[in-house]
């Protein structure tokens, strides 16, 4: 980039209609807590995104952005143009949460505090994403790059990335995107530069069963199954690049007196670095493979043998923002310059699809605190001053990567 970071911040923050936009902010906080209340209140559990994501869709609408619509995946987004050649700066929150249908989603207040579920992650994203448009057209800031709001799906758990990985790869703006920022959580002190890769398995053991005094001596796919778990459980990983591995569910069985005939696992696998990743799978099946087989070499398979089928149900890709990229030393000296301690970190995000692809991505805060995320008691603190010197400090990132038009 042509100027030092700091510098071009330090013009930014010090621009009027910069300052005018902040000062929208500050004045329309209450609009934004009432946002964040609406949305959080319509529930979005895993693959079940669409009531919100209506909502969502209308408010886009009614902010006046181009282009807006729901995509084939069920992200919904609109267009905010700017000044240049059609280069496109992203501008996301998930709309999904971690928690299943049903879940009480309703608001609980005391004083500046909300609590439920999903109310930091991620839907206070969303309302302050709204924010930030208000923002710029009450202060008639136009960037030269343009502006794609999205409110995406499938962001947690099994959900996989499915809806940003849907928009750089089949959605209407693939090849146009320049840049990516995803706002998820308050925090603001940490930049997701790099992302965590993961790959998830459901492996299955099946074997013929039987009662468990009177077939005894019969292959056991339990048995089977706790081999392959604690030979998992033995597996060396590095340290540097992070890597890690986890048999997180068991399900299977009948009865305390049935040898099973079928038991399952679910495993995740995670690392910094993509070779690890792959090393770490490859090793993974090869332990499944071996605990068949000495399972079908330990007892009788007169009745039929000990099988396992493995079965990918996650796939993240891992990557990373390189330190010297402009978003990464913008968002770094914008999120400075407002009296944080920035420090970049690795995170599974929606930023690991950009990143992977080798598009400039970051994630970034919305502001305020919060904490017990994933809980039922998920809270955020929606005090004034906080909020905003963090929407402030985020908003300067993101018209640093877009640029701001001449007046």
């Amino acid at each position: 980039m042509s100027i030092e970071p700091r510098a071009a911040i330090a013009a930014i923050v010090s621009d009027p209609r910069f300052r005018a936009a902040v000062a929208t902010l500050e004045r329309e906080h209450d609009r934004t807590v009432e946002d964040i209340v609406t949305l959080t209140e319509i529930p979005a559990p895993p693959f079940k995104e669409e009531a919100r994501a209506r909502a969502y869709l209308e408010m886009l609408n009614a902010h006046g952005l181009e282009e807006a619509e729901m995509d084939a995946a069920g992200n919904v987004m609109g267009l905010r143009r700017g000044t240049g050649n059609g280069l496109l700066v992203v501008v996301a929150a998930h709309l999904d949460t971690v928690f299943p249908a049903g879940t009480d989603v309703r608001v609980r207040r005391e004083g500046t505090k909300l609590f439920a579920p999903g109310v930091g992650d991620d839907t206070r994203s969303l309302a302050v994403n709204l924010a930030f448009i208000r923002a710029l057209d009450a202060a008639g800031i136009r960037t030269r790059h343009d502006l794609l709001f999205v409110g995406d799906v499938g962001e947690e758990g099994l959900g996989d990335l499915r809806g940003i990985r849907h928009l750089f790869t089949e959605g209407r703006y693939r090849g146009r995107i320049s840049a990516f920022f995803t706002v998820d959580s308050p925090e603001m002190d940490r930049i997701a530069t790099g992302g965590i890769g993961s790959k998830r398995y459901r492996v299955t053991f099946r074997g013929p069963g039987g009662h468990s005094w009177m077939a005894f001596g019969l292959v056991n796919p339990m048995y089977a199954m706790a081999r392959a778990a604690s030979a998992l459980a033995a597996e060396a990983v590095p340290d540097d690049p992070r890597t890690t591995h986890c048999v997180s569910v068991v399900a299977g069985g009948t009865s305390v007196n049935a040898i099973p005939n079928e038991v399952r696992i679910e495993v995740d696998l995670r690392s910094q670095s993509h070779e690890a990743l792959k090393q770490l799978e490859a090793q993974f099946l090869h332990i499944v493979a071996d605990a068949v087989a000495a399972e079908n070499d330990a007892r009788s398979t007169r009745e039929g043998p000990v099988a396992a089928e493995a079965v990918l149900i996650g796939d993240r890709p891992a990557g990373r923002t390189p330190a010297d990229s402009d978003i990464v030393r913008l968002s770094t000296a914008a999120i400075a310059a407002h009296g944080f301690s920035p420090q970049h970190e690795y995170s599974s995000t929606d930023a690991n699809i950009p990143m992977s692809l080798g598009i400039p991505a970051v994630k970034i805060g919305s502001g305020g605190s919060g904490g017990r995320g994933h809980s039922l008691e998920e809270w955020i603190d929606v005090e004034k001053g906080e909020s905003v010197r963090g929407m402030s400090a985020s908003l300067a990132a993101i018209l640093a990567v877009a640029g701001i038009a001449e007046r």
